[in-house]
């Protein structure tokens, strides 16, 4: 991850949700660099889908994210959905 990465956020969300959703991002930062376990990161994408239900805001989150850390949450996602809970997902 780059060292200054603006979390994309909403600032309609309450703070529990804007950590959510950071966690989420920091996990998926975690997979490009030490590894995270699939069934950490499945389930921080879960929570993010609480505060992010609809798809195409989804998209635009990820996007804004992707573009800044030159990472794919989709990919890192789609990685861990193919994996066991104690798997570890790690991009090389």
């Amino acid at each position: 991850m780059k060292d200054e990465i603006a979390i994309p956020f909403s600032t309609d969300w309450t703070e529990d949700e804007i950590v959510t959703v950071a966690n989420f991002f920091t996990q998926v930062d975690n997979a490009y660099n030490e590894g995270v376990k699939a069934g950490e990161l499945l389930n921080a994408y879960k929570k993010f889908k609480e505060v992010v239900p609809a798809k195409n805001e989804e998209k635009t989150y990820f996007r804004d994210y992707d573009e800044q850390a030159e990472q794919s949450c989709w990919r890192t996602v789609r990685l861990a959905m193919e994996k066991d809970p104690e798997d570890v997902v790690r991009h090389t």
